[in-house]
């Protein structure tokens, strides 16, 4: 009888083919609270990542932008002020209830002519090979099964001379701030996601996420294994967040 191929799902270790089905629980749960539970597990600093990472990705007047996991679109309203009436932003997200929540946004903030909406599992992207300029993933890799394979479609999908940018939880790299860290993810985080989006399992498994993600350089070497190259990261906040960046050329 074949052994049946596991996964991690925070700690756990589930069948491969259940991880997809336990993350869009997890974020059918928390979609309606989730920018406020953003801004209050970050005390707000996730605007300045996500500011960072839109300078770092270079995107420009006219260029086409793949947004994945794009949750309520912090990301994806700031690029398509940038890429202006000529350009494109695809806003995906694999979760129905997120996709409907940042569709919301978008229509709210006036943001229709220049955006698209697919919902898209990043392991297998539905577009063409040399498609984007730009694809970026906030806070979503480490919720894909199989992230390799994830990485390799995203360089299909990019367009020669294209960038990826992954903004990501990390690993922190002063030997402190991994202790607090510690302590404020695995008591402090479970309590507000209780508190506020009366959800305490969700975020105890976000915290799990976090810390079964790849580190910042095995993350790099996947990369470059997946095609990428002129690789590198850029710590935030101690290392608690990284960007990765990386061009098909």
């Amino acid at each position: 009888m074949q052994e049946k191929k596991t996964t991690h799902f925070g700690y756990k270790e589930v069948p491969v083919e259940e991880k997809a089905e336990r993350v869009k629980a997890v974020f059918d749960s928390v979609a309606n609270r989730y920018d406020l539970m953003n801004d209050l597990m970050s005390l707000g600093i996730h605007r300045l990542w996500k500011r960072q990472a839109v300078e770092l990705s270079g995107v420009r007047r006219g260029q086409r932008v793949l947004d994945l996991a794009a949750g309520t679109g912090d990301l994806s309203s700031r690029f398509a002020g940038l890429v202006g009436a000529e350009g494109l932003v695809v806003f995906s997200d694999i979760n129905a209830s997120m996709l409907e929540e940042g569709r919301a946004r978008m229509v709210d903030e006036g943001l229709v002519g220049n955006v698209e909406y697919v919902q898209a599992d990043a392991q297998q992207l539905p577009f063409p090979d040399d498609t984007f300029d730009c694809i970026t993933i906030g806070f979503g890799l480490r919720n894909v099964t199989d992230k390799q394979r994830a990485l390799e479609a995203m360089f299909h999908a990019l367009r020669p001379g294209g960038r990826v940018l992954i903004l990501e939880f990390s690993k922190p790299v002063p030997k402190p701030l991994k202790t607090v860290y510690d302590l404020y993810s695995f008591k402090l985080l479970p309590l507000m996601g209780r508190l506020v989006a009366k959800d305490e399992g969700s975020y105890r498994y976000l915290a799990e996420s976090i810390r079964m993600h790849p580190d910042q350089e095995t993350l790099k070497g996947m990369m470059e294994q997946a095609g990428f190259e002129r690789c590198e990261y850029f710590n935030l906040t101690g290392g608690i967040v990284a960007i990765h960046r990386g061009y098909k050329l």
